[in-house]
């Protein structure tokens, strides 16, 4: 499998399903960035997206308004990836 391969839509279903959130601002950007992107999400960033789903909801939000730093919220998801896909998440329409 490859890092660019596509998500299949049983897959996207599922990591859907897992991003719903407690805050409604959280729950906003996460749909948003799936209408903009659900169709061409790869297997990578859909990774990236659930590692950053571990985050509690005001990490979460803290994270996607730049308040905190991945690296101040955890060390260990300042990656590429999970930077690829926070900056993704904050795209505007």
């Amino acid at each position: 499998m490859t890092q660019a391969t596509l998500i299949d839509e049983r897959a996207l279903s599922k990591l859907q399903w897992r991003c719903r959130r407690g805050l409604l601002e959280n729950d906003l950007f996460i749909e948003r960035f799936f209408k903009r992107f659900g169709a061409t999400l790869t297997v990578r960033q859909a990774d990236a997206l659930g590692a950053l789903m571990e985050l509690s909801d005001n990490d979460l939000l803290d994270v996607h308004l730049a308040r905190k730093s991945l690296s101040q919220v955890d060390a260990q998801l300042d990656t590429e990836d999970v930077r690829e896909v926070l900056k993704m998440l904050r795209e505007p329409l």
